[in-house]
């Protein structure tokens, strides 16, 4: 009889430890799920467009994070080198301890009607650009373009990783 109470005792105790750790573990999952879910994330577009110097404004395809006034002022001026396209920027007055620059730039193209789109998501790892490249449908001009787009998000302490689609 005392072995059938302590054996029916060990039972309910491991019953009761081990329904806890999985619990413990299930709210730990949890917590890291929701951590690592993406979240939409706000931007403010500052210009996107193309370049229309055939190239010659040096700029190759790239994607810069722009964290300091001198190299947003090297790039306004690179892009200006030919046409003066930062007047069409819808700022260019930048609080770097608060914003990060994001610009984009494809490759130079022999005909007109490509663009970009960007999008932002975050989580608790890293800040994510996506980046959608948009090809003409049908007939094009036929001048060589850039596509580009610059963004402004809020500072964050986190990678910024790029992800290209077609």
């Amino acid at each position: 009889m005392i072995r059938m109470k302590n054996l029916l005792l060990f039972i309910v105790l491991f019953c009761v430890f081990n329904c806890k750790t999985n619990m413990e573990n299930a709210n730990a999952e949890n917590a890291k799920k929701e951590n690592s879910e993406m979240r939409t994330t706000e931007f403010n577009v500052i210009a996107k467009g193309n370049l229309y110097g055939s190239g010659s404004e040096g700029i190759v395809a790239q994607n810069l994070v722009i964290t300091n006034q001198n190299d947003w002022d090297k790039l306004i001026s690179q892009m200006n080198s030919v046409n003066k396209v930062s007047d069409s920027f819808k700022e260019t007055n930048i609080d770097f301890s608060k914003h990060t620059i994001i610009a984009v730039f494809d490759e130079v193209k022999g005909s007109g009607g490509h663009s970009l789109e960007l999008t932002i998501t975050t989580n608790s790892e890293n800040t994510i650009v996506n980046i959608t490249k948009i090809a003409p449908n049908g007939v094009a001009t036929s001048v060589m373009t850039q596509p580009y787009y610059i963004i402004k998000i809020a500072k964050r302490n986190l990678p910024i990783e790029f992800i290209t689609s077609f």
